[in-house]
């Protein structure tokens, strides 16, 4: 039996189905149920253990598992030796201050002298030396939100989605420190054999990642109007060209970048195609 990679990946929550969403559409396929803490996959070398969140860049440093998924935020708070892999892209969140929505937030100024609540205190220690700002730090895990109001803190330093955690605890946000989303980190001492395995599912992701962020196009353009079209179209290399049964039309093909789509489309139009059609990638191998 050769090598084996061993994945951590965070047991429950958005950050894991994530994680399990794109290993999945790299073509591995595995069973997870209930509270299983290990799992194989069936065809490709890789064993997942299902952790918390905060344990993983500590097992990767220490090598229990040779990479990990983990946001951002645990990964620059833990600190530990452990190499960056891959940015994601997925899992996006943010770390905040938030006050009561009755407190009359002017501005940092604010929490001068004043008590934070969080989970993060390297982070938000780091953060208020940048500002110059003199606050305690009240470290607690498990849920900050509850903090100010009952007196533990005047305000909180946590995790931020869509903001209704704060919102269902009489808080507001008023401070955004720190942009967070999905690494994949691993250990600095990879034998030669799961470093393979490794390039090997890096590669998987990237096909999956780069397909994520691109449409392929179709569309129907008349033959006086390709050159034109051609050069609004940045494509993997080139677009391709078909004559259509039609004289004088052709059906030309091409992939887009999702971040320019939307103006490409445009002048798509503009410049005399018709009938675009937009369709998902499941791929893109380079």
């Amino acid at each position: 039996m050769g090598e084996i990679l061993r994945i951590a990946v965070q047991k429950k929550g958005r950050l894991s189905d994530d994680s399990l969403k794109l290993i999945k559409e790299c073509g591995i396929t595995f069973s997870k149920s209930g509270g299983t803490l290990r799992a194989e996959a069936y065809n490709f070398p890789l064993e997942f253990l299902f952790l918390r969140d905060d344990d993983i860049p500590g097992y990767v440093q220490d090598g229990v598992a040779d990479i990990g998924i983990v946001g951002e935020n645990e990964h620059v708070e833990k600190r530990k030796d452990v190499s960056l892999l891959k940015r994601l892209g997925f899992s996006k969140c943010r770390l905040s201050i938030g006050v009561l929505k009755s407190v009359d937030y002017k501005g940092l100024q604010d929490l001068q002298g004043s008590k934070i609540a969080t989970s993060y205190p390297n982070l938000l220690g780091d953060w208020l030396d940048e500002k110059g700002i003199k606050a305690e730090i009240h470290e607690i895990s498990g849920s900050v939100e509850v903090a100010p109001s009952i007196g533990l803190a005047d305000a909180i330093c946590d995790i931020v989605s869509t903001g209704s955690t704060l919102i269902s605890n009489g808080l507001k946000e008023v401070e955004k420190m720190f942009k967070s989303e999905a690494l994949l980190i691993g250990n600095k001492t990879l034998s030669p054999e799961k470093t393979e395995i490794l390039q090997r599912l890096l590669f998987r992701m990237q096909a999956v990642m780069e397909a994520r962020n691109h449409k392929y196009i179709t569309m129907n353009a008349p033959n006086d109007s390709i050159d034109e079209i051609i050069k609004i179209l940045p494509g993997v290399k080139s677009p391709s060209v078909t004559p259509l049964y039609e004289k004088g039309w052709s059906s030309i093909h091409s992939v887009v970048d999702e971040n320019d789509f939307w103006p490409i489309i445009e002048s798509l139009r503009n410049a005399g195609a018709e009938g675009i059609l937009v369709l998902p990638i499941e791929k893109i191998i380079k």
